[in-house]
């Protein structure tokens, strides 16, 4: 089995090292509890959906049409759909300079900041992400009176503080842990992100903060070209498949969870693992992928962490193989 690479962490040096060497070091195979085919009795959930959160891109690789699309399929089970305000620029500045802010807004980015961020500028996709920081920071407050609640868009962990990148401009996912630490409700929150492609937002954000752990499991070679040192790095060889990722995503959450007691879990679901994924080079299966969030929530339900969901990448050749696997998240995230 192959070992997972890993930083040591909030008070050690934050480089990436093997394992086995002065980082942590973990072997042998553990047992992964599987949900395929099995009925769960569910819950009511609080998702938080806007109709504005399609940045509206039209013939691109990212379909933000998939917002809309999940809504859609979810809407017949049952949950309660919350609409969000916006993020306010004081929350915004809470992660964001100023002047990207600005910039953003009044469509005035230079075309080097357009050429990182890989997405045309609109009135539109400004708002749109605004009002995914806003309904990050409202999944998160439901999650924490509730147990757990899921924004239908979000997880945009490629924005830095001063400017965006692969498709992220806000990184949402930050906004609204530091929204709820400014106002008290949480000191320490963990974030869990197992999109194909490495949190580089995320870790450079929360890099010199003991009250946030990072832990990205991701294709090694794949984007981000540089990724900054997360708490926890798993980084994948090409074509892993369900049960080596299984494996190793357990290794390292019981690991984090065994170092690090958060009062909130902000999990990134991006879909793009999945096999048929354009933009990917893992191998999961849809099944496989509901495994994963499974495993996630399981470990976190037994330590009675608030689970809030975002939803990050997913670029399957058929969007409604996205669709389903975002979907199946929050079914996932439903059960008792």
């Amino acid at each position: 089995m192959r070992r997972f690479h890993a930083t040591a962490g909030k008070r050690a040096a934050s480089t990436r090292v093997s394992s086995g060497a002065h980082g942590w070091s973990v072997g042998g195979r553990t047992g992964v509890r599987r949900g395929r085919g099995a009925l769960q009795e569910t819950k009511v959930l609080k998702l938080i959906y806007h109709e504005g959160y399609d940045l509206n891109l039209g013939a691109h690789v990212f379909p933000s049409q998939k917002f809309r699309l999940i809504r859609e399929r979810l809407l017949s089970e049952g949950h309660e759909f919350q609409e969000p305000e916006p993020a306010s620029d004081e929350d915004l500045l809470l992660v964001h300079g100023r002047g990207w802010i600005t910039r953003l807004k009044q469509g005035t980015l230079h075309e080097a900041e357009l050429q990182r961020l890989e997405i045309p500028w609109s009135q539109r996709m400004a708002d749109a992400f605004c009002l995914a920081a806003g309904g990050s920071t409202l999944a998160a407050r439901y999650a924490l009176r509730e147990g757990a609640a899921m924004n239908i868009g979000g997880g945009f962990h490629h924005a830095y503080p001063n400017h965006g990148e692969g498709f992220c401009a806000i990184h949402d996912v930050a906004v609204a842990i530091r929204k709820l630490q400014r106002e008290r409700l949480i000191e320490r929150a963990i974030v869990i992100d197992v999109d194909v492609h490495q949190g580089n937002g995320t870790a450079a954000i929360f890099a010199s903060d003991p009250s946030v752990f990072t832990l990205s499991i991701h294709q090694l070679h794949n984007y981000p070209q540089y990724k900054p040192p997360s708490d926890i790095d798993v980084d994948l060889e090409d074509g892993v498949g369900d049960e080596e990722y299984l494996e190793r995503l357990e290794e390292a959450v019981e690991m984090a969870l065994g170092r690090f007691d958060p009062q909130l879990l902000m999990y990134v679901a991006g879909a793009d693992p999945y096999k048929e994924d354009q933009l990917g080079g893992l191998a999961l299966t849809i099944e496989g992928l509901m495994d994963r969030d499974r495993l996630v929530f399981g470990i976190a339900r037994r330590r009675g962490i608030p689970i809030c969901v975002t939803l990050a990448g997913g670029y399957a050749r058929r969007v409604e193989d996205t669709v389903t696997i975002q979907a199946n998240t929050a079914r996932c995230l439903a059960e008792k």
